[in-house]
C-alpha cells in the first residue's frame, strides 16, 4: 500500500483498484507527471465507460435470466 504522501503510488494504487491495465496505469501515470490532465480525464473517462458498458451488457444477461427463470416457474405452476 502506498503511503499517503507517496502521491504517485496512491495514484498507481488507485487504476489498478479501478480494473486499469498495465498500459493503461503506465500511460496515466505519465500523462499525471507531465501534468497533462485533460488527456488524463479523457482517459479516464474512456475507462469508466468501458465498465459502464460492461455492467450494462451483464443487467442484460440478468435480465434474460431473469425472464427464464420466470418462465419455466411459470410453466411448473401449471402442472
Amino acid at each position: 500500500m502506498a503511503e499517503a504522501s507517496d502521491t504517485q503510488g496512491i495514484l498507481r494504487q488507485n487504476l489498478l483498484d479501478a480494473g486499469c491495465g498495465l498500459d493503461t496505469v503506465q500511460h496515466c501515470m505519465n500523462l499525471a507527471k507531465k501534468q497533462k490532465s485533460v488527456e488524463l480525464l479523457r482517459l479516464l473517462a474512456s475507462h469508466r465507460q468501458k465498465l459502464l458498458n460492461t455492467i450494462h451488457k451483464n443487467e442484460k444477461r440478468i435480465d434474460c435470466l431473469d425472464y427464464l427463470v420466470y418462465q419455466i416457474e411459470k410453466q411448473a405452476n401449471q402442472l
